[in-house]
């Protein structure tokens, strides 16, 4: 296949501690791309717009991403393939999905709070990843942190040399633009109505600054001392160090008010890595190979209220897709024709004729994918299986009209297809109720609301004072004498797996001791 195809895609996630900016810079990015005609707000007021990458009802009531949003469209020659994530630890099973299916990723930073939990657990994940990181220190509007002291946690926290490419001219209300180092001049933008537009921006050499009087004399004089300052420590951006995660480009700006956004994107898209090769069972799939593959990373249901269907987000990792052609299901064996492919961006799609490694392919989904799944043409091919993490809390899911328990059947199985839940039942309870288990306790409310808001379903939670789920290994004789007790219930999962709730580890050790013949594992243990 010719490089020409995809080398020109860029294929990156956004990742932040919870009020970062992260969905703001997102916003921005595609009003700089040319995506929307004007930026939305996190938390609008009535006669804002909201964001387009928090499409879902409930994220636009609170203010906060709740799944990860494709959004793809093109920029100065480039295909941009954004996947915004969301940024709360509830949700972080759902990021680490995504960032399985991107090359890079950004880092924003908040400028007065700098690195946050959330932030570096995100960041770890990247590192086990491979995935480059470019930096994007946000809020420089408001009130910041000196930005060499940011550098500096950075490089003791993180492990990464950072290489500062821009330099803020201020913060707060007196944050006037970005030096540009590699142009060795300042950019100076213009605030516009509502911070929705594209806000005008003027170039400066810096010989020039002086006759401009747009800085005040102490600032002039403290931008030449840290010019002088970065100039003198001799860090110097590398690519191959960037690509090698050795170094973090930073840049400096306002998301919000757009100031550094579009220098920001520019250079990225530059530095960004093309789409990368993926391993597979097999070895090495790189893009360039003519065979068509992918694997299915997140599933998302009920996208289009009027259609209340479900489609398969899938990363593309070689070859061409062409518009009706046969794939292969790994899992299945069976040949599926793809008959409607959709580009996504945020709430809306698209049918398309053709897509490249690096894309992000939406397909519509009956039940036939999981998340995981391999799709290939030509020689065999199945990529690793996308790991489940261990859930923490669990509850009982109450139905509250029964005359809707198809809906809230129906609403409770594509949930968990998408990942947002795992749910299991007690096996000598009266009633079949469902057992909930989830990573953040956010994860029930979005459960509870979701099923209010996409299938008229209305239902109670209670929660359960269980800490620790395990599964169960070994004969099925031995299997159903374990006793069934409050603190440590034998359940099943929808596929028929039995597994055993704990209230504490003390039970956990138990049950290990006294039944020998069986064995007990975690979430990845075998």
């Amino acid at each position: 296949m010719s490089l020409e195809t995809f080398t020109n895609r860029r294929t990156f996630a956004i990742i932040s501690h919870p009020d970062a900016g992260k969905t703001t810079l997102t916003e921005k990015l595609l009003l700089y791309g040319n995506a929307i005609e004007l930026a939305g707000n996190v938390r609008a007021r009535r006669n804002q717009r909201t964001t387009t990458s928090d499409w879902m009802e409930m994220e636009r009531e609170r203010g906060i991403s709740i799944s990860s949003t494709i959004l793809q469209f093109p920029y100065k020659g480039y295909v941009i393939n954004l996947l915004d994530t969301p940024g709360h630890q509830d949700f972080s099973e759902d990021t680490y999905r995504t960032l399985s299916a991107v090359d890079s990723a950004v880092m924003v930073i908040d400028a007065a709070k700098g690195i946050e939990p959330q932030t570096l657990k995100l960041f770890e994940v990247c590192r086990k990843r491979g995935i480059p990181i470019f930096t994007f220190i946000n809020k420089m509007d408001r009130p910041a942190r000196d930005p060499l002291e940011l550098l500096d946690e950075i490089k003791e926290v993180l492990g990464m040399e950072p290489v500062p490419m821009n330099w803020p001219l201020g913060d707060g209300i007196d944050f006037k633009g970005v030096y540009d180092r590699a142009s060795r001049g300042v950019y100076v933008f213009e605030r516009t109505e509502r911070n929705e537009r594209i806000s005008a921006e003027t170039f400066i050499p810096l010989n020039g600054l002086e006759s401009s009087r747009l800085l005040s004399p102490a600032r002039l004089a403290a931008l030449t001392e840290s010019i002088e300052l970065l100039d003198g420590v001799g860090v110097v951006f590398d690519h191959q160090s960037v690509l090698q995660e050795k170094q973090t480009p930073v840049y400096f700006g306002s998301a919000l008010t757009n100031f550094g956004v579009r220098p920001f994107l520019d250079e990225f898209i530059q530095y960004a890595p093309q789409p990368q090769p993926y391993l597979s069972e097999t070895g090495i799939v790189s893009p360039e190979m003519s065979d068509f593959s992918g694997f299915v990373f997140k599933i998302q249901a009920n996208m289009n209220p009027k259609h209340r269907d479900s489609v398969a987000f899938l990363r593309i990792c070689s070859g061409r897709f062409e518009r009706g052609m046969d794939l292969l299901h790994a899992q299945s064996g069976k040949t599926l024709r793809t008959l409607r492919p959709y580009k996504l961006f945020g709430g809306e799609r698209e049918i398309i004729d053709d897509a490249y490694p690096g894309d992000v392919l939406g397909l519509p989904n009956t039940g036939e994918f999981a998340i995981g799944d391999t799709l290939y043409s030509g020689e065999p091919v199945r990529f690793a299986p996308i790991p489940r993490f261990q859930p923490e809390h669990f509850a009982l899911l109450r139905n509250t009209d029964l005359n809707k328990q198809k809906q809230f059947a129906k609403g409770l199985q594509q949930l968990e297809s998408e990942g947002a839940v795992q749910v299991f039942y007690n096996l000598n309870a009266f009633k079949r109720e469902p057992i909930l288990a989830v990573v953040g306790q956010l994860q029930f409310d979005v459960v509870q609301s979701r099923l209010q808001v996409e299938y008229n379903v209305l239902t109670t939670l209670e929660r359960m004072p269980h800490t620790d789920l395990r599964w169960i290994h070994g004969p099925q004789a031995v299997i159903e004498k374990l006793p069934d007790r409050v603190e440590a219930i034998i359940a099943r999962d929808t596929r028929g797996h039995p597994v055993a709730l704990y209230n504490g580890s003390f039970f956990l050790r138990y049950y290990a001791e006294k039944y020998s013949d069986l064995k007990f594992t975690a979430f990845g243990e075998s």
